[in-house]
């Protein structure tokens, strides 16, 4: 673990360097994250400003869910930004090298490209997330701590879904397009997923698990999600990350290496 810990240090080194070498493309690609994020978050404001409720939730609750979202979904790219640049290691055969090298691939192929803009964005979210918390009535230690529980096994979802990506980017060359349906699929959290009929809601709670990771971390600070649903959640989560590996694992067997 430590050695695989200073190599993840190291190659985030490299990838900030990379990130700063261009400050002016830097600064305006953070720009316009917070446009995009501000312009989503003054639609969900002035949507609640007439309605006042969304299926029950107020307008902070709502801010609250779209700001889980967002931070999920900023973490996981912050975290597996080498995911989307994984394709040319397939094609170039630069994965040949990466498999005999003597740790973890995924230390190189899953985590090796930390994204720094998005680690500040994330820190933007969280305080912000932490100022509208402060307006629940309900708000308790217990509910935090499961808030936080929750987040970090929607994170474990996610990590599942991009080893998934991996694995068919091995078997099919092809990365690109099956992340983007990825992203596609996850923004369906922006909003709860109670916005959603029967049986698409529980499509995208319990066979794509979009609800688990962001509508329940969210429900659980508001105190209303149940412990059945809980330990639930934890056991899809748990049940798609084996099953993840079961599947990089086949594709390695699988793999031809460069050249055939």
């Amino acid at each position: 673990m430590k050695k695989h810990l200073k190599i993840f240090f190291l190659l985030s080194k490299y990838s900030m360097k990379i990130t700063f070498q261009y400050p002016a493309g830097s600064i305006s690609f953070l720009i316009g994250k917070l446009l995009r994020f501000g312009t989503y978050f003054l639609f969900v404001f002035y949507l609640l400003a007439n309605t006042k409720l969304l299926v029950g939730y107020s307008m902070t609750q709502t801010l609250i869910f779209f700001l889980t979202f967002n931070i999920i979904d900023t973490l996981s790219q912050l975290l597996f930004r080498q995911v989307y640049r994984f394709r040319p290691m397939v094609v170039s055969g630069e994965l040949d090298t990466v498999l005999v090298k003597p740790h973890h691939p995924f230390v190189r192929i899953l985590l090796g490209g930390i994204d720094f803009l998005d680690l500040l964005t994330v820190v933007f979210y969280i305080g912000l997330l932490f100022f509208l918390a402060l307006q629940l009535q309900a708000l308790s230690l217990i509910n935090i701590f499961l808030y936080l529980l929750l987040m970090l096994n929607g994170l474990i979802i996610a990590t599942a879904f991009h080893i998934m990506v991996l694995a068919l980017g091995i078997l099919t060359t092809e990365v690109d397009h099956t992340i983007m349906i990825y992203r596609d699929l996850n923004r369906l959290g922006v909003f709860p997923i109670d916005i959603y009929s029967e049986p698409i809601k529980s499509i995208f709670t319990f066979v794509i698990p979009i609800g688990i990771m962001v509508t329940f971390p969210a429900k659980s600070l508001f105190g209303i999600l149940s412990l059945n649903l809980i330990f639930i959640s934890f056991a899809i989560s748990f049940g798609l990350f084996v099953f993840s590996m079961v599947m990089w694992n086949n594709a390695l067997k699988k793999y031809q290496s460069w050249g055939g």
